[in-house]
């Protein structure tokens, strides 16, 4: 095993963070056969804003639907738009990065003005004018996340793409002229890769943040889809009546942010050089 993956492994940080992205991971897989009945099922009026108790250990809503089972199903639809969106964010980031690292100065110039343009404006403000043209829907929020989260990836890319384009092995790969494509693929991504998968770790959890805040203002899911943010805009209205409608989604999603940033945090000290040589030197190395 590499020396990254034993200082992962010994990271205490990194066993928590990664028990809580698997735990909402197990929940949604399992949500079919552990949840306590069907989540889409309205109840009977005596059934409505039930608090926990041993048939329904989370309590029911206001439509009498099992809150347990909303949950397992809604950590389907925020995991996936979160990551979804972080993917394309990593993706359009690390092609203008390395567009822009490798590239001409002219387009190097042109792409980071375009990346300074967008940092300009407060992601809210971004997210919420994007969201304004177009209905509400899922796919729109992933495309939000990644139109929104592109920015900072771009600029890590860069800036290492930058310092490698001045290296023996790419000056040499660039004096055989191999399209430019060939050569950021073969010779500069490779080096960027843990750089671009820490840049994702640490921002699925702002991902989830960002889904249940659109779909809290009804610009995300829509019924009979469920999601965490959603859950928690329809129990904002029974605050005081019924406070588990908003406080376990809550608490699920925060969790799970902060499991995403606790392995990313520990990604980061994992693939830190720094930090693998000096665990070396102390002896964490030896088998």
């Amino acid at each position: 095993m590499s020396a990254a993956g034993r200082a992962l492994l010994r990271d205490p940080g990194a066993r928590v963070g990664l028990a809580l992205i698997l735990l909402p991971v197990l929940a949604f897989v399992l949500a079919g056969p552990l949840a306590p009945g069907d989540p889409l099922r309205v109840g009977t009026a005596a059934e409505r804003l039930l608090a926990p108790s041993a048939a329904h250990p989370l309590g029911t809503d206001a439509l009498g639907r099992d809150v347990l089972g909303r949950l397992m199903l809604g950590g389907r639809v925020s995991l996936a738009v979160g990551w979804s969106g972080v993917l394309g964010a990593v993706l359009v980031g690390t092609l203008v990065g390395l567009a822009a690292g490798l590239g001409p100065s002219r387009l190097d110039r042109a792409l980071m003005a375009l990346t300074d343009l967008f940092l300009a404006f407060p992601r809210v403000f971004l997210v919420l004018l994007l969201a304004a043209v177009a209905a509400p829907s899922l796919a729109l929020v992933a495309a939000v996340i990644a139109a929104t989260g592109w920015m900072g990836v771009a600029r890590l890319v860069r800036a290492e793409a930058l310092t490698l384009r001045d290296r023996p092995f790419v000056i040499a790969a660039r004096s055989l002229e191999p399209p430019a494509w060939r050569l950021a693929a073969r010779h500069v991504l490779p080096h960027v890769l843990p750089l671009v998968i820490l840049a994702a770790s640490l921002r699925v959890g702002g991902a989830i943040l960002l889904e249940s805040f659109l779909s809290y203002l009804g610009l995300g899911a829509q019924e009979p889809t469920v999601s965490w943010g959603a859950m928690i805009e329809h129990g904002q209205r029974h605050l005081a009546d019924a406070w588990w409608l908003a406080a376990f989604p809550g608490a699920a999603i925060a969790l799970t942010a902060i499991g995403h940033n606790l392995l990313g945090d520990a990604l980061r000290d994992a693939l830190d050089p720094r930090a693998a040589s000096r665990a070396d030197a102390s002896g964490g190395g030896r088998p």
